[in-house]
């Protein structure tokens, strides 16, 4: 790493190399805008909604709530309070249990959605 000499320890090595990791790139983008033709058509996605894929969206979204809604109460609650984004310590504390019980639960309300998610052979396009 080039950057890696300058190291002055005025913040953690993991920002340190997050912020090499970012100039590098606002470089490469740099450099990679004077190169692009300024007669090269540029292709501009479509931000329209797309119908069919907000419906697929929905119906995959209500199977997972409906899904959650038939875990046991325990679990129920772990993967709802890991869906608000609390951490596993601010989720021990609300729930009153260790955060390697929170873990453990954690582990198995996901093994329990995936099995109540999972899409019969028979039914499969």
């Amino acid at each position: 790493m080039a950057g890696l000499p300058q190291f002055r320890n005025e913040s953690s090595e993991r920002t340190f190399v997050f912020r090499i990791a970012l100039n590098r790139a606002i470089t490469f983008l740099a450099q990679r805008r004077h190169v692009t033709p300024l007669n090269s058509e540029i292709e501009v996605p479509d931000s329209r909604p797309n119908p069919e894929k907000e419906f697929a969206r929905d119906q995959e979204e209500s199977r997972v709530v409906a899904a959650i809604r038939n875990l046991p109460i325990e679990y129920r609650q772990v993967i709802t309070l890991t869906l608000e984004g609390l951490s596993y310590a601010e989720i021990a504390d609300v729930l009153g249990i260790g955060e390697s019980n929170v873990g453990v639960r954690l582990n198995r309300a996901r093994q329990m959605l995936r099995k109540l998610l999972e899409v019969p052979s028979n039914e499969r396009r």
